[in-house]
This record gives C-alpha cells, sequence and structure tokens, in this order.
C-alpha cells in the first residue's frame, strides 16, 4: 500500500462515520442509500484528490462533497425514501413502547422535521448533529461564522416546535 492510500485509508476510517450519519439525513433513515451515498462521497473524493488545494481543512472538502453527493441525487432521482414505523407504532393501542422504539420513533419523527427545513438549513443542522464544529460548517456552507450560529438557533426553534406541535 502505497502512502497515499494509507493516508486516503486513514481519513476514510476517521470521516466515514461523520460522512454516513449526514447521509442517513438525506435518506431519511434508509441505511442503504446512506451508504451509498457514503461510499460515492469518498469516490469522488479520491478521483478529485489532486483538486484539494489544502485552503481548507479536509474535513470541510468531505462534507461539502457529502452535501453535494446527496443533493445532487435527490434532486436527478427526485425519489422520496420512507422508513418503515417501528412495529409498536403500528398498533399503538395494543403495545407499549419500550425505550428503543421510542428513541428510533423520536429519531424518525426529528428526521421528518428536518426533512421540512429548506435544503441549506437541513445541511446545516446535520452537520451541526454530527458535531462538526461550528468553524467548519460554515466554511462549508460558505457563511460567517455569526450568521451560521443565528441561523443555527433558528433551526433548533423551528425543530422543537416541530417535534412539539407536529408542525
Amino acid at each position: 500500500m502505497t502512502d497515499i492510500e494509507k493516508d486516503f485509508d486513514a481519513i476514510y476510517k476517521l470521516h466515514s462515520p461523520k460522512v454516513y450519519r449526514l447521509c442517513m439525513g438525506y435518506a431519511k433513515g434508509d441505511s442503504t442509500q446512506a451508504n451509498e451515498w457514503m461510499q460515492d462521497t469518498f469516490v469522488k473524493l479520491w478521483n478529485h484528490r489532486k483538486q484539494f488545494k489544502a485552503e481548507s481543512q479536509i474535513s470541510t472538502y468531505i462534507y461539502r462533497i457529502a452535501l453535494n453527493t446527496c443533493l445532487g441525487s435527490l434532486r436527478i432521482s427526485n425519489k422520496r425514501f420512507v422508513t418503515e414505523l417501528p412495529i409498536a407504532m403500528q398498533d399503538e393501542s395494543t403495545a407499549e413502547l419500550g425505550e428503543e422504539d421510542f428513541r428510533n420513533t423520536t429519531i424518525l419523527e426529528l428526521y421528518d422535521c428536518i426533512d421540512k427545513l429548506s435544503s441549506q438549513n437541513k445541511s446545516l443542522i446535520l452537520m451541526e448533529l454530527e458535531q462538526i464544529s461550528q468553524e467548519t460548517i460554515a466554511a462549508t456552507a460558505g457563511l460567517k461564522y455569526g450568521t451560521l450560529r443565528t441561523r443555527l438557533n433558528r433551526i433548533k426553534s423551528s425543530l422543537y416546535k416541530c417535534l412539539n406541535h407536529g408542525k
């Protein structure tokens, strides 16, 4: 294995879990689709590795590729990905929600609320949920740091209202 391949392997191992979860937000819980987009992201990173000029962090470059991959795929296919509700949700009158079912349901509701956001706001909050630094998010989105913080607060408020009021 060459040094370039070793470096790429280390980058993949470090960033692939976050890229996968970021893609899950766009795939609305469809793990197969999220995995495909994650793989596409790293294939594009490998194919365009010589174009990275190190003017930003490699993570910023990777997240931008991931966002473009997810959004581009959604635009082209215009498909809506549906995740089935847990069995317990299908008949609430006969089944009590366990802790894991409750957590899964809450996550599905969160994905549903996130899906209602504009494309850019969706990108911002998905990166924030992945605990990507706000400096990196701002650089990826081309926003000033203060603007990003204000927008994230508004997005979080909107999501809180959606989760608690179903709007």
